[in-house]
């Protein structure tokens, strides 16, 4: 990084350094540092905003996040990343919307859609929409039929909710 400043690999590996060795600050301003019209700059303000939440500074990095997605509004991880951090701070509609968009913008076919029903889910059962929450658990299950996070979240749901207990019983006993 000190021979060739303007090296983005080099820029973003320092930060990312930076950041493994809890010197949150460091990595934030390393970030911040690529320039706007960089090819690289969505992955160095995810990598911003994730620094500033390890930082204990949530709302900052949802206000990185929540700027990023209006730049960059059809890159699921740019969403997904909104949603997660949304989730944390119990913004539940937020979070939804958020996991909406991902959904959007994630190929039907890519493995990593059963986590983005499962994260809506859970934003879904916070908000008492039961009926919502359970189709995408359902759904997220269609995706990885033996998810042990999402067959325990859902088995546990439907015990806590007194239904379809023998179902419930075999989620939990399968996570």
């Amino acid at each position: 990084r000190f021979l060739r400043p303007d090296h983005i690999d080099a820029l973003l590996l320092t930060a990312s350094l930076l950041e493994n060795l809890g010197e949150h600050d460091l990595a934030i301003a390393e970030y911040k540092s690529l320039p706007a019209n960089s090819p690289a700059y969505h992955a160095a303000e995810l990598g911003r905003a994730e620094a500033l939440r390890r930082s204990a500074k949530p709302d900052a990095a949802a206000e990185v996040l929540a700027q990023l997605a209006e730049i960059y509004p059809e890159l699921p991880q740019v969403q997904v990343s909104l949603g997660d951090l949304l989730r944390q701070q119990e913004d539940y509609t937020g979070a939804v919307t958020a996991y909406d968009k991902a959904l959007t913008y994630t190929p039907e076919q890519s493995p990593s859609r059963w986590f983005l029903y499962y994260a809506r889910g859970i934003c879904h059962e916070r908000l008492d929409n039961w009926a919502e929450a359970e189709a995408d658990f359902r759904k997220a299950l269609s995706y990885e039929p033996d998810q042990p996070q999402v067959l325990n979240y859902l088995g546990y749901s439907l015990v806590e909710r007194n239904e379809k207990l023998p179902e419930a019983l075999d989620m939990i006993e399968r996570a």
